[in-house]
This record gives structure tokens, C-alpha cells and sequence, in this order.
């Protein structure tokens, strides 16, 4: 028989008590999510890509077992935020509310800051929502008609907001101008949100917001659509007709909103998030939820969702040619 010294045995027998653990950090680190999960929506508070974060970060707390934190960080058409995300810590920790303007800006500024390509992980498209032209619903402009002939009668002098330069609200609106062969004079604002806020203070005559940031404010009876900028009619407001109905063609526009994370993240984290969203959206009161603010749930898996960023840069890319638009 062996003898073991006490040295021996004390090493023997403090292995053996670590063994079971052995494997436990590993589990640990690897078990998504262990803390809260912060959400950054590049734009302004009560803006329509705040209103779909907030509906669905409490929707998808209990399927994701952790609360989603979401935190505003506007400025330069969502350049600020977006920056911020691309640069943060590829762990699952820090996603990206995901917007349209995200591809637009690849061609509306010379240096956004980032790749909207190669410096995120897009999960997923989350929801859509159509374009509306709208004015004050003290405006006596009460048709298309009516502010078409307003614009001609008075070339470049009736001004129009927009949530920012390069946002739909801006490329569509230049858009409509050129199609209809009339001219305005633009006021950029901060958000979807100021921009309305600019027409219901009659600081600006009219505006191209999303629907779902006008939605509440039409309903109120304080906006008046006079067209929806998009292929098909409003579900959530079936008696706005489209501007191709309306005789205005090729100005067709919907804005969407996804989920993103930065480059790198984990496939096993991805598929979490992916999961967790997905159930939640298929949820009828968050259904009505986002319907009821103007938004269609409108989910895409990550490639579908790339294909959506990869043909709102094309479009951009081409609408701007077309308007004689420089990057800034």
C-alpha cells in the first residue's frame, strides 16, 4: 500500500471538492441573460420607434426572464445612438432599436460613424408603418387638391417639418415635392414627434411623419390626413386614401423598425433575443397595442430583416440622385 503524505492528501481532497464545480463558470457565463438587457432607441421620447420599444420591452420581459431597459439617445437622424451600440460590448447587453434612417444614412451623410452593414448583428424586423401627409385640422388645406394648389399659388414659401434630414419625413416630402412639380421650404426637427408637434403648434403647414406618430393626434381630431404615402391603405385608418389613388404615383414609402446588437454577438444570445421577441409579437394585445398607435407588426428573421436595410440604402441611394441630394 501506498502511504500518501499529509500534503498529498490535502491536494487529493481539495480537488476532489472542486471537481463538481468544475464545469458551473462555464454555465454561468454562458446562461442569457443573467441581468437586465438595454434597449437604445437612437430617437426622442414618444416618438413612433419609442412607442414600439416601450410596448414591446414590457411585452418580452417574461418570455427574456429579465427586464429591458430602453434608453433615448437621439441626435443626427439616430446617428448618436446607432454609434454608441456599434461600439458597445458584443454580449446581448446593449441592442439597437434598428430604423430605417439606420440605411438612409449611409447615403444621407459622407460619415454616419458606422457601417450599417458590418458593424451590427441584425436580429430581426419588428414591425412597419405607412407615411401620411398631414396638416393642422384647423388648416382650411382640407384635401390633396387643397395643398397642391396652396404650393402652386405660393412656389417655395409654404414650409413643411420633418423629423430630421434623411429621414422618411424628409426624402419622402422631397420626393412628393418633385413628383408633383412643386416646391416648399423644409424645417428639420429633432424627431417624429417635434415635427408633429410643429404642425398642431401651426409653426409649419404641413408634414410626412410616420403614421404611427400622427396616428394618435388624427384620432384626437387635432390632425387631418389628407393621403397615405405608401402601396396600400392604413388598416388602422382605412378612410385615408393613397396618394396613387389620389393620382400622385411612385411616391410610396414605409418605415420600419427591427432589433439589432453589435457585430460578433453570439449566435446562442441571438436566438434567445430572436425567440423571446417573437413570442411576445404574437401576443393579440401587443398586436393591438402597436395597431392601435398607427404600427403593423411586421416580423422578418435576420436575413429577410438584412434585405430590408440593404433596399432602403438602394432606394435612398437612387431617390437622392433624383433629387440632385448631396451627403452632408
Amino acid at each position: 500500500m501506498t502511504t500518501m503524505s499529509r500534503r498529498q492528501i490535502l491536494t487529493h481532497a481539495l480537488g476532489t471538492a472542486l471537481l463538481p464545480l468544475a464545469g458551473m463558470p462555464a454555465r454561468a457565463q454562458g446562461r442569457y441573460p443573467s441581468r437586465p438587457v438595454k434597449w437604445l432607441v437612437p430617437y426622442l421620447p414618444a416618438t413612433g420607434p419609442d412607442m414600439v420599444a416601450r410596448i414591446l420591452a414590457e411585452a418580452v420581459a417574461p418570455f427574456l426572464g429579465q427586464p429591458i431597459i430602453i434608453e433615448n439617445r437621439p441626435g443626427a437622424a439616430g446617428n448618436i445612438g446607432t454609434r454608441i451600440v456599434a461600439k458597445s460590448p458584443a454580449d446581448g447587453y446593449t441592442l439597437l432599436y434598428t430604423g430605417s434612417p439606420l440605411a438612409a444614412n449611409m447615403h444621407i451623410y459622407k460619415n454616419p460613424g458606422y457601417d450599417a452593414l458590418k458593424d451590427f448583428r441584425h436580429i430581426m424586423r419588428l414591425s412597419s408603418s405607412s407615411v401620411g401627409l398631414v396638416v393642422n385640422a384647423d388648416s382650411d388645406i382640407r384635401t390633396l387638391d387643397d395643398l397642391l394648389a396652396k404650393l402652386r399659388e405660393q412656389p417655395g414659401q409654404v414650409n413643411y417639418a420633418s423629423g430630421g434630414i434623411g429621414t422618411p419625413s424628409h426624402l419622402g416630402m422631397e420626393l412628393f415635392l418633385s413628383v408633383t412639380h412643386t416646391k416648399a421650404m423644409h424645417v428639420p426637427y429633432k424627431g417624429a414627434s417635434d415635427l408633429v408637434n410643429a404642425i398642431l403648434g401651426h409653426q409649419v403647414t404641413f408634414g410626412m411623419p410616420i403614421f404611427s406618430a400622427a396616428n394618435p393626434m388624427i384620432k384626437a381630431g387635432k390632425l387631418r390626413a389628407l393621403a397615405i404615402a405608401g402601396a396600400k391603405r392604413n388598416p388602422v385608418a382605412p378612410q385615408v386614401p393613397t396618394l396613387a389613388e389620389l393620382g400622385v404615383t411612385g411616391v410610396e414609402l414605409t418605415s420600419f423598425g427591427g432589433l439589432s446588437a453589435p457585430a460578433g454577438t453570439p449566435d446562442a444570445v441571438v436566438q434567445t433575443i430572436y425567440k423571446a421577441f417573437s413570442e411576445a409579437l404574437k401576443q393579440p394585445e401587443v398586436v393591438v397595442s402597436l395597431q392601435k398607435n398607427g404600427g403593423l407588426v411586421d416580423v422578418r428573421d435576420g436575413a429577410a430583416f438584412v434585405q430590408s436595410i440593404q433596399h432602403e440604402m438602394e432606394i435612398t441611394g437612387s431617390m437622392m440622385k433624383q433629387l440632385g441630394l448631396q451627403p452632408v
